[in-house]
């Protein structure tokens, strides 16, 4: 089995605002995330750099041959760095870039970063409905990007908020745009397990979008999402199946949303789960874990990684 990871990110270094309030890195992986301390990176990543290279070790660790590198507004534009890791690494890491959204022309931003070498932007969707951002996913501007990004086949890697209100922007998005690949991240963000996902009609209503054909979710961060519940996750594999329910597991692509979800588990927990659970069968463990996503990201000739035995074992 070929792993492929659909939903990660890499900085050399946090130093932003959000709302207002500061994001900054600091050290032992730690960081200043909206007026608070928090445990960002593994306390072992002392320098605060959160690198290709150390990534790389956790994917070849767990056997994971390639990586989709997406952005987020609360790490800061990491666009010129993400530009060198696509470059030194193509065929471990496909990596988006992202527009800025407190800048005029996002069309021009964005046909000036796939003439960079960018496969795909990310947008974080759920990030335009602040009060210090607010962008219709359907405005005209936003469209005139999808549309350019369409005819050069860049993909779109999208999060977007609870609820109903961007997923009927984004249902415009892809009629406008039916060649546009889009991936969905977070599995529509579903709920943790006092409030199930598949008893939330919002949430199934996201997830159909998966209906379209080009369309497809990915599940980066399931395992912060039902951090509450812990290894090995059996409401997140009952999400899991439940969206495999509403648009068929040849539409759902593992994402891990390394490095945030690794300092409560191993890089190779967020999807061992996957893979000991009973309740997939072998073939949708597959494409799950990486058929469905070297397909959407046509990925060709990853490489195969050895099993390295731990000296414990």
């Amino acid at each position: 089995m070929k792993i492929v990871d659909a939903h990660s990110h890499l900085w050399l270094k946090q130093n932003t605002t959000w709302n207002g309030l500061p994001i900054k890195s600091r050290k032992n992986g730690r960081s200043i995330f909206l007026g608070e301390e928090v445990q960002m990176l593994p306390p072992f990543i002392i320098d605060g750099k959160n690198t290709a290279e150390v990534f790389l070790s956790n994917m070849d660790y767990a056997q994971v041959s390639a990586a989709v590198v997406v952005q987020e507004l609360i790490d800061g534009c990491q666009n010129r760095y993400l530009q060198q890791v696509g470059e030194k690494y193509p065929n471990r890491f496909i990596t988006c870039g992202m527009v800025n959204f407190f800048q005029p022309n996002l069309p021009l931003q964005g046909q000036i970063l796939i003439d960079s070498g960018f496969k795909g932007l990310a947008i974080p969707g759920h990030r335009l409905l602040t009060d210090e951002l607010r962008i219709q996913l359907n405005s005209q501007e936003m469209i005139k990007l999808f549309k350019q990004m369409e005819e050069r086949d860049a993909f779109l890697s999208i999060t977007l908020a609870d609820g109903k209100q961007q997923t009927e922007e984004l249902r415009d998005v892809i009629r406008t745009c039916p060649r546009l690949r889009i991936a969905i991240g977070h599995l529509c963000m579903a709920n943790p397990p006092a409030t199930p996902c598949w008893e939330n009609e919002d949430w199934k209503r996201q997830v159909m979008l998966a209906r379209y054909d080009n369309v497809f979710i990915e599940t980066g961060g399931i395992t912060w999402l039902y951090n509450s519940e812990f290894y090995p996750y059996p409401s997140a594999v009952r999400a899991i199946k439940e969206a495999a329910g509403l648009v068929g597991f040849d539409k759902l692509m593992w994402g891990s949303d390394y490095p945030r979800t690794i300092t409560a588990i191993t890089y190779r927990m967020s999807y061992d789960f996957i893979l000991k659970t009973p309740e997939l069968r072998d073939e949708e463990k597959t494409l799950f874990l990486g058929e469905n996503a070297a397909r959407f990201y046509q990925l060709q000739d990853l490489v195969d990684l050895p099993y390295i035995k731990n000296m414990s074992e």
